[in-house]
C-alpha cells in the first residue's frame, strides 16, 4: 500500500464572474495561432463570436471547428484534428460542455503524439511529448473535464465509450466563469448538476480517496447539494452559479485524482449503445448504485448524508438519510429512469452482457466501496431501468 498520494491540477485556474475575459490574454503569451473547438449552440449563444472577438483583438489568428453536436467520439477527434494540422495551429481553446472540452483534450494529445485515439485506450499508446497547449472554458457546471486528465470518447464502430487517463490530457488552464452558465437550460442544468454531485460523491468513496480529494470532493457534495435545486428553479440566480460552477470544478479536481466509480462504469455503456447524455444516464443510476454500495462505506456515505442534514444521526441513518436524499432531489429535478427516457426494455435487456463487460472493462468498478461481480453489474441494470425516484 503506497503512504503517499499525488494531485494533479491544470497549471492555472481562473475562476469567478468576468473570467473569460482573461482567455485572450492567456492565448496571448500561449501560442499564435487557435483552434477553437466549440459546437453549434456555443455559437448560436454568441460565446464563440465573443471568443473570436478576444482573440482578434491580440491580433492572433486562429482556425474554428464547431463539429461537436452530441456525446463527444472519435469522428470529431478525427474531423478537429484534420483542422489543427491544415490550418499550422499551435494552441487549443475549448469553449462548451464536457463534449467540447473532451474532443479538444484528444486533439491535443493526437497533434504532438501522433495516432487515433483508440489507440490510447487501456493505455496501450502513451502520450510521450508535450500535448499542444489547451484553455478549457466549460459553460456547464458539471462535468468538470476542464480540470481532469480524463477524456471519454466514443468508438463509433464498436460502440463503446473508451475513458483515457493520462496526463496528456490535462488542460494547462481551466477558465471557469459562472456567467457563462446562465444560459444553461434546465434539463442540462439538472443532468450536469446530478453528474457533478456523481463525481463528487465517488470520488469520496473511491478506494483511491486520500485527504486532499476528500478534502475537495466534501466541499463540492455541499455546494451542489445547497445550490442545485435553486438553480434549477431561478436560473438567473447568479449567487448559486457560482456555488454550483465552484461545486463542479471542486469535483472534477477530486475525482481526477481519486477517480470515479461503479456509477461511471455502469454509466458510459447506456451512453453509447442508447445515446444517453452523460449527465443524465448518471442521475439514473446514482441511488441506486448508492444503495448496493451502502454497507461497505456506511461511514463516508454518512458524512454525505450529514451535508443534507442538521439533525443528529447515527452513521447507518445518515447513510440512509444520504440515498434518500439524492433520490428525493432527483425527483425534483425532474430526473427520468431508463424506461421513461424512451429505450425499449427488450433490447436494453438485451444488451445488458454488453453492457456488463465493458463496465467491468473500463476500471470505475474496480474503485467502488463494494465491487461487484457481472452478474450484480446486469442486476444493477435491470434495476435501474424500472428504478423511481421518490
Amino acid at each position: 500500500m503506497n503512504t503517499y498520494a499525488s494531485l494533479k491540477t491544470p497549471q492555472q485556474i481562473y475562476y469567478g464572474r468576468g473570467s473569460f475575459e482573461k482567455m485572450g490574454d492567456l492565448v496571448n503569451v500561449t501560442g499564435t495561432k487557435v483552434l477553437l473547438i466549440s459546437d453549434k449552440t456555443m455559437e448560436q449563444l454568441g460565446y464563440v463570436e465573443e471568443s473570436i472577438q478576444q482573440l482578434e483583438e491580440k491580433d492572433l489568428t486562429y482556425a474554428i471547428y464547431l463539429g461537436v453536436d452530441s456525446e463527444p467520439n472519435d469522428n470529431y477527434v478525427r474531423e478537429a484534428l484534420a483542422v489543427y494540422e491544415e490550418s499550422d495551429c499551435d494552441v487549443i481553446v475549448s469553449i462548451g460542455g464536457g463534449s467540447c472540452i473532451d474532443t479538444a483534450k484528444a486533439v491535443a494529445v493526437l497533434a504532438t503524439n501522433g495516432g487515433d485515439i483508440s489507440d490510447y485506450r487501456n493505455n496501450y499508446k502513451i502520450a510521450i511529448h508535450k500535448p499542444t497547449a489547451h484553455i478549457a472554458i466549460p459553460t456547464t457546471a458539471g462535468t468538470g473535464s476542464e480540470a481532469t486528465d480524463v477524456t471519454v470518447i466514443t468508438n463509433v464502430v464498436n460502440k463503446e465509450k473508451m475513458m483515457i487517463k493520462q496526463l496528456g490530457f490535462l488542460p494547462n488552464v481551466a477558465i471557469v466563469d459562472p456567467l457563462l452558465t446562465l444560459s444553461a437550460p434546465k434539463k442540462v442544468t439538472a443532468a450536469t448538476g446530478i453528474d457533478a454531485l456523481s463525481h463528487a460523491i465517488e470520488a469520496y468513496i473511491s478506494k483511491l480517496a486520500h485527504p486532499m480529494t476528500d478534502m475537495l470532493a466534501l466541499s463540492a457534495i455541499k455546494r451542489i447539494a445547497n445550490n442545485l435545486l435553486t438553480v434549477y428553479e431561478h436560473g438567473n440566480h447568479i449567487k448559486a452559479r457560482e456555488q454550483l460552477s465552484l461545486g463542479s470544478l471542486q469535483a472534477g479536481m477530486a475525482f481526477g485524482n481519486a477517480s470515479v466509480c461503479l456509477v461511471h462504469g455502469l454509466s458510459r455503456p447506456i451512453g453509447a449503445l442508447f445515446d444517453v447524455p452523460h449527465g443524465f444516464s448518471n442521475a439514473m443510476l446514482l441511488p441506486a448504485v448508492l444503495e448496493f454500495s451502502k454497507d461497505a462505506c456506511i461511514e463516508r456515505l454518512a458524512d454525505v448524508g450529514r451535508i443534507f442534514t442538521n439533525k443528529t444521526l447515527s452513521d447507518e441513518e445518515a447513510a440512509d438519510f444520504a440515498v434518500s436524499s439524492i433520490k428525493q432531489l432527483c425527483a425534483k429535478l425532474h430526473i427520468p429512469n431508463l424506461k421513461e427516457w424512451g429505450i425499449d426494455e427488450e433490447t436494453f435487456e438485451r444488451n445488458v452482457p454488453k453492457m456488463a463487460e465493458d463496465a467491468l472493462r473500463s476500471g470505475s468498478p474496480a474503485n467502488n466501496p463494494r465491487v461487484p461481480t457481472i452478474d450484480e453489474i446486469k442486476e444493477l441494470y435491470i434495476t435501474c431501468f424500472h428504478y423511481k425516484f421518490e
